[in-house]
């Protein structure tokens, strides 16, 4: 089954809402892609938990309930098979994220897509999902049309 990953930084709220969020309305569509998401800086990050509660509340509000297992994993960092198995790799904020992935994994920042979601130090936990919820919509789309993104 084609993958899609999603990259954000601590892989605890952005990337894991665009995840739940994409393998919920990609079920639904009965279209044959799934979406894993992992973190660039998990290493570095101070995640309070597996999941950030503005994720499940988010996906709730969606009429999706997030599966107990995806609830209780923790975050993981992102390796460079991840990047290489996935059909398509998308980061959550392109300023954020481009120098992280050029300085761990050079040439993969250009083989990225890049979405602008700021994270809760820039923007409200309702209008970045708002705009996650969007883009994966989007992305849903053009998957069963066969554009791609």
């Amino acid at each position: 089954m084609p993958r899609v990953l999603f990259l954000c930084s601590g892989n605890y709220y952005r990337s894991r809402f665009a995840e739940l969020l994409f393998n919920a309305l990609a079920q639904e569509r009965n279209l044959p892609w799934t979406a894993e998401s992992r973190g660039l800086t998990v290493d570095r990050s101070t995640n309070p938990g597996p999941i950030s509660p503005h994720v499940v509340v988010g996906l709730r509000l969606r009429g999706i309930e997030p599966p107990g297992e995806a609830i209780r994993r923790m975050p993981r960092l992102v390796t460079l098979e991840e990047l290489a198995r996935a059909e398509r790799v998308i980061a959550l904020k392109e300023a954020e994220h481009r120098p992280v992935l050029a300085a761990r994994f050079p040439g993969w920042e250009d083989r990225v897509s890049y979405w602008h979601i700021h994270d809760l130090d820039q923007a409200s936990a309702a209008t970045a999902l708002a705009q996650i919820h969007d883009r994966v919509q989007a992305l849903l789309a053009a998957l069963a049309s066969g554009e791609g993104e």
